[in-house]
């Protein structure tokens, strides 16, 4: 509601100098940093500007303005260039807590996406490998933005563009013929796969002739060879069963898990289209569109005829247009693809679409372990399934040693550990390389999840068997620092989840979730919640309530449980 009324505020002050003045203006309303100049401040730098007029004039005219409006307001102190406002601390926070507390986990809800449709391409993971602890960060990163994005009333349609095609499948095959053992692979499907996978680019070093092979393996397989075909669709069935897995245990869900070889039958179609536009040209008998003097040009099909990863994603992003009408489609995928998502936007461009201003690359940076990538190539992979089971099983020794008589562990556990790993990630910002490091992840207190969960249970166990009576609400009590300091952040709930799904970062609400709690405790370290007066008292329960509330719904954004107990 503090943000309501800067924006208010915002409003009133164009409207009144374009009626008065006849001069359209953007005026900047902010909070000051020092909070003894005021809660709220307006600087005239602009408008003097605009209005080329003396300062003290300006000035003089925003205050008997701001005096006009039927504003909370009870002074208005200048500065220079700053009308710094003093709001009635008592009334709005009252508004905004009990707010809080009526809309629940509606509270923050937007409607700037209302009526319009968000597309989300995340995780996808390649089939016969398995999901390593890599795939975490466009798997978290878009199922947060899924969320952020519905709870400002975007219509979200998520996939998971499984990179089930391409060449790699013909390294695949080559392999499998060449050193696999079906009743080995039997026994552990994807894990074998991989080892293949890892051989066939070891060997490869040492006869790059394998190479060639593959390409032709991959050749055939788009040719519908129905050994390959086979072949491929069994070791895509157990690659979907591994990662349903990970998903689960997540607690993550699509709503389509269309991959590469989905649009297999679909590359034809635009590739003709690009030609009928004399977009296409030979090089080399390979087929390219050139895309301007400051992009590499894109390479369509390959000299023998076969299909590359960017023909696909131009097939893909017109069948989402027409299946899914995307207001905005957006890729969750590393920063490393930079150029193709470039290529991509151009080439649309070029083929006379006016959509390519909706292509998001929604970069992201590596994660790290000791410093250095992992690579399935090379078979330094840490899996994924792997390190959240030993982050459960450290949370579960963590609560057993703290809380033993807990009941429902394994479950808690099970949150508790998945909260550190998610949040460890989701609390950079995306473009930012990671350097994953459990025993960080796991502490109870600094940055991390399990912090923000203890956090909302210490506040459950302070409401809890309480008898909260909103009528018995002592306003003069919000006037004091700590107590208005919290208001303040619970009021920004919703301009946080705005600017999130603004910037297409998680990593905002994140950080805004670890100055509440911080608020919190600092409060919690003043003020007795529960004493024997009855008007301190639910006015304490009510601000522990509201400030619960919040961040229990920032971290179902982010894609992690909220404990009542731990």
């Amino acid at each position: 509601m503090i943000e309501n009324l800067k924006q208010e505020i915002k409003n009133k002050l164009e409207n009144y100098i374009k009626e008065n003045l006849n001069v359209e203006v953007s005026i900047v309303v902010e909070e000051p940093k020092n909070s003894s100049l005021g809660d709220i401040s307006v600087p005239m730098f602009s408008i003097v500007k605009i209005l080329r007029k003396p300062m003290p004039e300006i000035v003089a005219m925003a205050v008997e303005a701001i005096k006009s409006f039927d504003l909370p307001i009870v002074d208005i102190k200048t500065v220079g260039a700053y009308v710094n406002l003093f709001v009635d601390k008592a009334k709005l926070s009252k508004n905004i807590i009990l707010d809080c507390i009526e809309k629940e986990s509606d509270y923050g809800k937007s409607e700037i996406g209302l009526g319009k449709n968000v597309t989300l391409d995340y995780s996808s993971p390649n089939i016969a490998k398995s999901f390593s602890i890599g795939h975490l960060r466009s798997t978290m990163i878009g199922n947060s933005l899924k969320l952020i994005m519905k709870k400002c009333s975007y219509n979200t349609f998520a996939i998971n563009y499984l990179g089930d095609w391409g060449t790699q499948f013909g390294k695949m095959i080559v392999a499998f013929k060449k050193w696999g053992n079906k009743d080995v692979i039997m026994a552990d499907p994807i894990s074998e796969l991989t080892k293949l996978y890892v051989k066939f680019h070891v060997e490869a070093e040492k006869n790059p002739s394998l190479e060639d092979e593959a390409r032709e393996a991959f050749r055939q397989m788009e040719l519908a060879n129905p050994e390959y075909l086979e072949l491929w669709r069994w070791i895509r069935e157990e690659s979907l069963k591994e990662s349903k897995q990970i998903y689960d245990l997540l607690e993550i869900d699509f709503d389509s898990y269309n991959g590469e070889a989905f649009y297999n039958d679909k590359m034809d179609a635009v590739v003709d289209e690009l030609e009928s536009k004399n977009l296409l040209v030979l090089d080399n008998g390979a087929k390219i569109v050139n895309l301007g003097d400051d992009i590499p040009p894109a390479l369509i099909k390959r000299s023998d005829g076969g299909s590359l990863y960017i023909t696909r994603d131009l097939a893909a992003v017109f069948y989402r247009k027409n299946e899914y009408k995307f207001d905005k489609i957006l890729y969750v995928v590393g920063n490393e693809q930079k150029l193709h998502f470039v290529q991509l936007k151009r080439l649309v461009e070029k083929m006379g679409y006016d959509f390519a201003n909706q292509i998001e690359h929604v970069n992201f940076g590596l994660y790290l372990t000791d410093g250095k990538k992992a690579s399935t190539r090379k078979g330094n992979v840490v899996k994924l399934y792997d390190v959240l089971m030993r982050a459960i099983n450290l949370a579960k020794e963590s609560i057993e040693a703290k809380n033993p008589n807990l009941a429902n562990k394994d479950e808690i556990a099970k949150y508790v550990g998945i909260a550190a790993i998610v949040f460890q990630d989701l609390k950079n910002f995306r473009s930012l390389d990671v350097e994953f490091n459990i025993d960080e992840a796991l502490k109870f207190e600094g940055q991390t999840g399990p912090y923000l969960q203890y956090t909302s249970v210490r506040i459950a166990s302070i409401l809890k068997n309480q008898e909260l009576d909103l009528n018995y609400i002592d306003s003069k009590l919000f006037e004091r620092e700590h107590y208005f300091e919290l208001v303040k952040l619970v009021s920004q709930f919703k301009m946080v989840i705005e600017k999130a799904s603004i910037e297409y970062a998680p990593s905002v609400i994140a950080k805004y979730l670890l100055n509440l709690a911080a608020s919190f405790n600092h409060f919690y370290s003043i003020e007795k919640i529960n004493v024997s007066d009855l008007n301190i008292r639910n006015t304490n329960l009510a601000l522990a309530k509201s400030v619960r509330i919040v961040l229990n719904e920032g971290l179902r954004l982010l894609g992690i449980k909220y404990l009542d107990e731990m």
